[in-house]
C-alpha cells in the first residue's frame, strides 16, 4: 500500500527531520521558489503540460495559454496550483514588512460552482427549445 510523504517525514527522528528541513530550505533557496513563473514551477516539478492538461481536465493548448497569461481568475489559478500538487495562499507586503495572508479567496472552490453552471445552462437550453429564451 502507497504511503503518503508526509507519513514518512513525521516517523523520521529528530536528527533526520532537521537535516530534511536544512536540505528542503536550501533547494528553496537555489530554485529561487520565491520566484518562479507558472511554467518554471511546473517545469521544476518535472510536470508535462499534457499531464497538467489531463489532471486539469482540459487540452494541452489551454494550459499553454494559461501559463502565458499575465491576468487571471483567482479560481483558475487556484485550480493550476492544486493541479500540481499545491495549495494557493494570497499574502500582501507592505512597505513596513508587514505581511498578512488575505483570506477572502480561502472559500472559493470552483467544484461547487460547476454544478450551478451546468443547471443553467440546461435551463437555458430548455428555454431555447422552447422558444422563450
Amino acid at each position: 500500500m502507497a504511503r503518503k510523504f508526509q507519513e514518512l517525514i513525521d516517523q523520521m527522528s529528530p536528527e533526520r527531520r532537521a537535516e530534511y528541513d536544512r536540505n528542503v530550505k536550501q533547494l528553496r533557496a537555489q530554485m529561487r521558489l520565491d520566484e518562479m513563473r507558472l511554467h518554471e514551477l511546473r517545469r521544476a516539478l518535472r510536470l508535462s503540460q499534457q499531464t497538467l492538461a489531463r489532471r486539469l481536465k482540459t487540452d494541452q493548448a489551454q494550459i499553454s495559454r494559461l501559463e502565458q497569461r499575465t491576468d487571471l481568475f483567482v479560481s483558475t489559478l487556484r485550480r493550476y496550483v492544486e493541479a500540481l500538487g499545491g495549495q494557493l495562499e494570497i499574502v500582501a507586503t507592505f512597505p513596513d514588512g508587514a505581511s498578512v495572508r488575505i483570506e477572502n479567496f480561502s472559500d472559493l472552490r470552483p467544484e461547487k460552482s460547476r454544478p450551478v453552471r451546468r443547471a443553467i445552462r440546461a435551463k437555458s437550453a430548455r428555454r431555447k427549445a422552447v422558444g422563450i429564451a
